[in-house]
């Protein structure tokens, strides 16, 4: 581990202090810049060792609050190494990677809608506007199971489990009604969001990865003769319906 890379915890007595405990710090210093944390830990300063920086007794109460200072030096030293890994660390970038302040929340349904509009700008070159209504359906299923079930406008990726799924999916054939192979293909749509979280490293976890569902096999009925000349004889009233029926007959 460099040289330059030093931690210590130490007191810090309040404004007016007179007695009592004292709110225990940790100081990292790299290369002559500090950063501090509060460890949401107390101490007698009569039982406090300045240097190595720990209670001094032996009974099982200083004991395990030496072990969870430890504990804690573990966690920065991996902090420490993981931000050494990805380029020059510093006090700060060390302080804000082990408390976890350096973390960016990535939140499903802003990353869906960046999806979409993603993908508008790619019709009709790669993607129909048929395809991409269809996107934009799921995204609406996907904010209200939200608010159906959780409450809430949009959720932290990182929630997204096994649990999520089978929860979506089941809302769809519950509430909304779906048929199997619909609810099938609003599941794919949005798994495919996944598959973008997992492949940008924001999951590490399929939650897809023991869910199944498959798409049943429907049985098509074809209009026979009859039916389909009361089709093309029928006037409808409404200007898009005729024009489907002028692509279903050909004329």
């Amino acid at each position: 581990m460099s040289k330059t890379f030093h931690h210590i915890f130490f007191l810090k007595k309040p404004k007016n202090y007179l007695k009592g405990p004292v709110p225990v710090y940790l100081r990292i210093t790299i290369s002559g810049k500090r950063a501090e944390i509060s460890i949401n830990k107390k101490a007698n300063p009569r039982k406090w060792l300045s240097n190595p920086g720990r209670m001094k007794g032996k009974d099982e109460v200083v004991r395990k609050f030496n072990l969870d200072l430890l504990s804690i030096e573990g966690k920065l030293c991996d902090a420490y190494n993981a931000i050494r890994n990805e380029g020059v660390p510093t006090a700060t970038a060390v302080k804000n990677r082990y408390t976890g302040a350096d973390k960016k929340q990535r939140m499903l349904v802003q990353i869906f809608q960046d999806h979409n509009l993603e993908m508008a700008t790619l019709v009709p070159k790669e993607y129909s506007a048929t395809t991409l209504e269809r996107y934009k359906t799921s995204l609406m299923h996907t904010v209200e199971f939200l608010k159906w079930k959780y409450k809430i406008s949009d959720i932290d990726i990182c929630s997204i489990n096994h649990e999520f799924v089978t929860g979506y999916d089941s809302y769809l054939r519950s509430v909304r009604k779906c048929a199997n192979n619909t609810v099938v293909k609003y599941i794919k749509n949005f798994r495919k969001i996944i598959r973008i979280c997992i492949a940008n490293g924001w999951l590490t976890k399929d939650p897809f990865a023991k869910y199944k569902a498959r798409v049943k096999v429907v049985e098509k009925i074809f209009l026979n003769q009859d039916e389909l000349l009361a089709v093309m004889k029928k006037e409808f009233t409404i200007k898009r319906l005729n024009q489907v029926k002028c692509k279903f007959c050909s004329c």
